[in-house]
């Protein structure tokens, strides 16, 4: 624990995190980070002597006090922006991708993220006149006609702004893309309420969504914007945590959970303890499951869909994966030493590309401020190209990750992003800047960008 007492005003702190796994891990961080006797915990602002005092609230999105924020800046720092979509919303997501790679087209972006097709439909039976612009879907459905399930070209389907997989669908040609919006369609008794909420509800970062379309868990508010992508298939297949390593029946599909924090205007460190999440049944081609909930489950990957009994085994620590990758039949011959190194570094050079595509490019919808900062949620797929090569995509970023999905028994992972957290975001806003240690650099800094806002 720090010994010295700065000098100066003490230092307030409102944290209220409102999630029993995660609040007392930021109150070890604080203790066993910051100097001793240099903060208070108060419980709300009209604890603080002046308005002027200074203050690190640590709550949810919807409980921050943006106002008191913008109006200290020299005084308030907050662990969130406020507007941030161009990155956690899907179609915004999308569309800061294609800004940025017309203008670079050798980004990394250009090979790491799929490429999206976005549209906007509430009803099945408008499917049409939303389709009209979408020619790579289109292109793609005349290449597969005739052909085989086998032999078409898959796509994943999104809600833009679903969150914890929900929705998530998969076809290979029109008449299987409307099936899935004709399941979606809303009874025709259903109170016409739910429509005018589902038209007038915005998609700000803290609306709280609770009606569901009954029977399938989808938010009907969320169906309307929707991005599809090419399906990453064959996906990199590994035996999960406690499974047996040497029977390729139990090797399932998996992805990165990559913990990043984005400080002040603009610092982006990628935290290198990373998680890696399976899905809970054995991986099978698209063309060989439907869309029904059960067999779903060998392509998602997603924590939040699984039953409590499921999840268990399901979250690894990435750099425990193998360190040699169990033969495949699209994985090339070639045995690849250091392959997560290779991973893990297509990972930071993702990050800090899409974050200052973010800034740059859509900066209406992602407005970092000098005196805040988040915690992402970014989460990577590892494919299997043509040429039998690793190749890392983006999927997609996570504001508010949900931290409980990581389970007790890694709870020491959060435990030691939010001390990087004080480290790198929290004391040198108040304090001292700190001095790096290199050789052990758990938060490791992908951008460093000053986009003048003071």
């Amino acid at each position: 624990m720090p010994t010295n007492t700065p000098c100066g005003p003490k230092l307030y702190a409102l944290v209220d995190y409102e999630d029993p796994y995660v609040q007392p891990l930021i109150l070890a961080a604080l203790k066993n980070k910051l100097p001793q006797d240099s903060y208070q915990l108060i419980k709300s602002l009209n604890s603080l002597p002046s308005p002027k005092s200074p203050i690190l609230h640590f709550q949810q999105y919807e409980s921050l006090d943006f106002d008191h924020h913008v109006s200290n800046t020299s005084t308030s720092l907050c662990n969130s922006y406020v507007i941030r979509k161009a990155l956690i919303r899907k179609h915004y997501l999308s569309t800061t991708v294609s800004n940025w790679i017309t203008k670079h087209p050798d980004s990394v972006l250009a090979k790491g993220v799929k490429p999206s097709v976005e549209f906007e439909v509430d009803y099945a039976e408008f499917l049409d006149d939303a389709l009209v612009e979408a020619w790579e879907l289109k292109e793609s459905w005349e290449r597969g006609e005739g052909k085989g399930k086998e032999e078409r070209e898959w796509w994943i389907l999104k809600p833009g702004m679903s969150e914890r997989g929900q929705g998530i669908r998969l076809f290979s040609n029109e008449d299987e893309l409307v099936g899935i919006f004709e399941g979606w369609d809303p009874e025709e008794d259903e109170d016409e309420d739910d429509e005018v909420r589902s038209d007038a509800e915005n998609d700000s970062d803290q609306a709280n969504h609770e009606e569901k379309n009954e029977g399938n868990g989808i938010v009907t508010s969320l169906l309307r914007h929707f991005i599809a992508q090419p399906y990453i298939h064959p996906p990199l297949l590994l035996p999960p945590p406690s499974s047996d390593p040497s029977d390729q029946a139990t090797f399932r599909k998996f992805h990165i959970r990559t913990y990043v924090l984005a400080v002040g205007a603009l610092k982006v460190y990628v935290y290198k303890d990373m998680l890696a999440l399976f899905a809970t049944k054995s991986y099978s081609p698209p063309w060989e499951s439907s869309n029904d909930e059960e067999d779903l489950k060998a392509h998602l990957t997603n924590t939040c869909l699984q039953e409590t009994n499921e999840r268990e085994g399901s979250v690894g620590l990435f750099w425990e994966l193998p360190e040699t990758l169990p033969s495949q039949p699209a994985l090339s011959t070639r045995q690849l030493l250091r392959w997560k190194d290779a991973v893990f570094g297509e990972i930071l050079a993702l990050t800090g590309t899409i974050f200052e595509a973010a800034s740059r490019s859509m900066s209406i919808h992602f407005q970092p401020l000098p005196n805040s900062f988040e915690i992402f949620g970014l989460d990577f797929m590892v494919g299997i190209g043509e040429n039998g090569k690793l190749d890392t995509y983006l999927l997609e970023v996570n504001a508010f990750p949900d931290f409980r999905q990581t389970g007790d028994e890694l709870k020491g992972l959060i435990e030691g992003l939010f001390e990087g957290v004080v480290d790198v975001a929290i004391n040198p806003f108040f304090f001292e800047e700190r001095e790096e240690k290199k050789e052990e650099e758990k938060m490791v800094r992908v951008l460093d960008i000053d986009l003048g806002r003071r």
